[in-house]
């Protein structure tokens, strides 16, 4: 039977242009969707396709452009992503990642909560807004206990959703994941497509911290696919105002990640490590207990499936 849930339905996306964006675009209007794509910077190589979609030029942080792309395009669905995802840049910049992380989301908010024909709306938290724990994994019950810059503005993002569902009764749900990757992510500054480059370059791969961080890492087809049910159900099973961690529930160290990279594509480099990243959580990985039994999820990819997908992305 075929799925017809989001033939016509209209759709706004913020940070359409990123990797779980661009993805997440792709697939939606694959399935017949109105895509209304929010752009604030043309990504010249990025791996959305613009002719697929209605684009609206503009910022998160502009709130009445939102409230007028989001009643003009009388949008029935939202997946708020746009966010300064970098921890580098956020420890550099603080208040640039506040105003888009902080802001940005409850302007989406807002907007949303003055039209009443939104009927979902998904935001992306992320692993980080947990902040550092000594129990693991990260369960949605644990507490929202950001530290640094991006985790902070995280953590505000993720309570604001919770404030606009307990007050408002707002339609919204939470999604906590790992690190995403994929091909399509042109954020270098990450360990696995910066890892790619430098080997598919003959240069010797940089790890910025010292190589042991643990860390979850989700392919982003999973991710994908793990948004899109997530939105299906809300209605369905009375969610709204709930959070969900997607993973892969894996730990691994980011040396460990590197080998394996380098493994697969035959490189014998050896790494760099700088060992000058801070403000960095140490340990991190997610539960997706509450997925499995509520949704009826899963991943589809393992670890050593996304990233051979991720190196012929990039090698093509």
């Amino acid at each position: 039977m075929i799925n017809k849930f989001w033939k016509d339905r209209n759709v706004f996306i913020t940070g359409c242009t990123g990797l779980l964006g661009s993805w997440l675009t792709k697939t939606l209007v694959e399935k017949n969707a109105n895509v209304i794509g929010l752009i604030r910077d043309l990504v010249p190589k990025s791996n959305l396709n613009l002719s697929d979609i209605t684009i609206v030029r503009g910022e998160v942080e502009d709130y009445f452009l939102l409230e007028r792309a989001i009643n003009e395009y009388e949008i029935d669905t939202v997946f708020h992503l746009a966010a300064q995802t970098i921890v580098s840049i956020a420890n550099r910049n603080p208040i640039s990642t506040f105003e888009t992380n902080i802001k940005g989301t409850w302007n989406i908010l807002e907007a949303c909560r003055r039209n009443p024909l939104v009927k979902r709306i998904i935001v992306a938290s992320t692993d980080k807004a947990y902040g550092e724990q000594e129990k693991l994994p990260y369960s949605e019950t644990t507490p929202l206990e950001g530290r640094h810059p991006y985790d902070v503005s995280k953590s505000c993002a993720d309570l604001l959703c919770r404030t606009y569902f307990e007050t408002y009764k707002l339609p919204v749900c939470i999604t906590r994941c790992g690190n995403f990757y994929g091909g399509g992510d042109l954020n270098f500054n990450r360990i696995i497509p910066g890892t790619i480059r430098s080997i598919l370059n003959k240069e010797v791969p940089i790890i910025r911290s010292d190589g042991t961080l643990i860390r979850d890492y989700f392919y982003i087809e999973d991710a994908v696919e793990a948004y899109i049910l997530l939105a299906e159900k809300i209605e369905e099973l009375g969610i709204q105002g709930e959070a969900f961690n997607f993973s892969n529930e894996i730990q691994i160290t980011v040396l460990e990640l590197v080998n394996k990279i380098k493994k697969i594509m035959g490189s014998n480099f050896k790494s760099k490590i700088l060992n000058e990243a801070t403000n960095e959580i140490k340990h991190q990985y997610l539960s997706a207990k509450k997925a499995r039994d509520i949704l009826n999820w899963k991943p589809k990819y393992t670890l050593e499936d996304g990233l051979r997908k991720t190196i012929k992305w990039y090698d093509t």
